[in-house]
């Protein structure tokens, strides 16, 4: 068995990254400029756009946080939506989620330029994304397929089963598992909520790629021995014994699992770092893309 290490592998990501940056600078290019969108005080979400934030200074990013009231209108923030869209300065910029509930997150998403979308998130960029076009991947899925790569990781001919059908996991990675190339070239079947016998399908899966969001979900009999297996699940569990009263749990049962493993990603460590290195990379692409006209 070996360790997916998403640490690791995201450190190695930024440096290249901070690399291509500081060659940027030399030449008297324009670095990269990332903003993020955050509305109300989250606790979660101002820790994840704080470790952005951080990110894009490690390796020499502009970054701009953009903070907003939870009372603020969804009108007020279409508006400063279209005022990042026609910031020249700016290359790409996100808007975090969770939004208050009075506000339409479908219609905030759609507002943004599909240029500066780089979550990836925009039906233009999703669209792109299915037809092996050049864009913003959805930096989670974006991050597996690197992960996948990066320790060459067979998948050509491979049975991936993908759990969960969200827009931003399980969707996207049934296209980029199936698309022609490497990482990809896989047979999928995805499954969800409304799956009979999942097990029926797990257990004849080479790749397994789960974000169910219930921790501990897959045990050791619902798998076959060399299993690949990503765990994009990521839930606090409580835990009376640890100094921070919880631990953090993905969706699979990692000392059972990892046993019959020939690849597996941590929680946390695996696909969570992941993550935010490629909507650096995103970032970085923006700034190629902008500079071509």
């Amino acid at each position: 068995m070996q360790l997916l290490d998403g640490k690791k592998t995201s450190e190695d990501i930024k440096n290249e990254i901070a690399a291509k940056v500081k060659t940027m600078k030399e030449n008297g290019e324009k670095v990269p400029h990332l903003a993020a969108v955050i509305v109300g005080t989250d606790g979660a979400s101002l820790t994840y756009v704080g470790s952005k934030v951080r990110s894009c200074e490690q390796i020499g990013f502009e970054s701009t946080l953009v903070s907003l009231p939870a009372e603020i209108t969804e009108e007020e923030l279409l508006a400063k939506i279209k005022e990042l869209n026609e910031d020249d300065n700016l290359d790409g910029y996100i808007v975090q989620l969770p939004l208050p509930k009075h506000i339409d997150e479908q219609k905030i998403l759609m507002a943004i330029d599909p240029e500066k979308d780089v979550d990836g998130f925009h039906p233009a960029n999703f669209g792109k994304m299915a037809l092996d076009m050049e864009t913003f991947l959805p930096a989670t899925p974006f991050g597996i397929m690197e992960l996948l790569e990066r320790y060459k990781v067979e998948t050509a001919g491979k049975h991936t089963v993908v759990i969960g059908r969200s827009h931003i996991v399980g969707r996207p990675m049934s296209i980029l598992m199936s698309r022609k190339g490497y990482p990809g070239d896989s047979t999928v079947t995805l499954t969800h909520s409304r799956t009979k016998n999942i097990e029926e399908y797990t257990k004849n899966a080479d790749i397994i790629i789960t974000a169910l969001g219930v921790p501990n979900y897959l045990k050791a009999d619902m798998v076959k021995d060399g299993v690949v297996i990503i765990d994009v699940g990521i839930t606090r569990v409580q835990d009376a014994s640890h100094p921070k009263g919880y631990v953090i749990t993905g969706d699979v049962d990692f000392d059972g699992v990892s046993k019959k493993s020939s690849f597996i990603t941590p929680v946390p460590g695996g696909v969570g770092p992941m993550t935010i290195a490629m909507l650096l990379k995103n970032t970085l692409l923006a700034r190629e893309i902008r500079s071509r006209k």
